[in-house]
């Protein structure tokens, strides 16, 4: 994400100095009208996804529109996505920020870490994938052909996009509810998993109170050429794996790595636990047997004699002493 913003400001620069600062004119729109495409699909995709249509649907179209189409027709398309997505990022932020405080009574720390986790880009890309409109995104051939990274890093950047568009056409209170449904109903699961902290400081809080040691992150594989290569990195705590990931950097692949980490942290408690309860459940049974074998030999009984009648008393709604009292003076 940061090369690509790089990239993006460099481009941005580069931009303002050869056209200038020029403001836009008075009432000129600021997405351009979107000529020669069929909108049904897109209006289509909007009432069955969003539950209704856009006013203006060349705002859709463009959120959906990524550079690489722009600059493979540069006669046709006059506008991509990234504005949008400048004003949708901002929208983000401000909806997630509102619902933490409105809220949640808590430090201003905790609440940007929440916030953090709720607008991370594998949350936003996965929201936009559920709402399948990948088949709608227009960019060039050659992205077309591209990995699946790059792909889904697409798909993420148009959700941002299309909450600007919604902004635009449908007004806050629409992006808002957009928001909620779609990005903020993650909150209880990224609580309960914990995964609002950063994951390496995480680890070493557990590594260092569960075995006394920090972390140690290596590097067991790198793969593809330099512009597109993946690190594989493992998680060691006293030179055992216990965790492993990936990513286009190390600094990814390392927290990759411990969020897996923390999984096997986390099976190891509830595996204690679970040894726990049935050493718990194995020692009650031994202690339940010893009971029946002493009160079976207090009344001259073998132990399945003792569990036969301790049965029949039970169906007769008395003690197991009671009814072999009874038994006993019908003799």
């Amino acid at each position: 994400m940061a090369k690509a913003k790089n990239m993006r400001q460099k481009r941005a620069v580069a931009t303002v100095e050869w056209h200038g600062y020029n403001r836009r004119a008075e009432g000129e729109p600021p997405v351009p009208n979107v000529e020669g495409v069929d909108f049904t699909p897109y209006q289509t995709w909007a009432k069955e996804h969003l539950g209704f249509e856009f006013a203006n649907p060349s705002i859709l179209v463009t959120a959906f529109t990524h550079r690489s189409y722009v600059n493979e027709h540069k006669k046709s398309a006059r506008a991509h996505n990234e504005r949008l997505e400048f004003l949708g990022d901002a929208v983000l932020e401000l909806a997630s920020t509102e619902y933490l405080f409105r809220n949640y009574d808590l430090p201003e720390g905790i609440l940007t870490s929440w916030r953090a986790a709720l607008v991370r880009t594998e949350s936003i890309r996965d929201a936009g994938d559920g709402l399948g409109y990948e088949p709608l995104i227009r960019t060039s051939r050659g992205e077309k052909q591209g990995t699946e990274q790059a792909k889904l890093h697409i798909v993420a950047n148009a959700f941002e996009a299309l909450i600007g568009a919604i902004y635009l056409d449908q007004g806050y209170a629409m992006a808002a509810d957009f928001i909620a449904k779609h990005i903020l109903k993650n909150l209880n699961e990224i609580l309960e998993d914990g995964t609002w902290r950063d994951p390496k400081s995480h680890l070493q809080e557990v590594s260092q109170r569960e075995d006394g040691e920090i972390p140690d992150y290596r590097v067991v594989e790198e793969v593809g050429p330099d512009h597109e290569k993946i690190f594989t990195v493992g998680a060691f705590v006293k030179n055992l794996e216990m965790g492993r990931g990936q990513g286009t950097s190390k600094q990814i692949a390392q927290q990759e790595a411990a969020k897996e980490a923390l999984k096997t942290y986390k099976k190891r408690y509830w595996d204690k636990v679970d040894g726990e309860k049935s050493t718990a459940r194995k020692k009650s049974k031994a202690e339940f047997q010893e009971r029946i074998a002493e009160k079976a030999a207090d009344a001259g009984l073998t132990e399945q004699e003792f569990m036969d009648a301790r049965a029949t008393a039970k169906s007769f709604g008395v003690g197991v002493e009671e009814y072999l009292a009874q038994k006993a003076a019908k003799k």
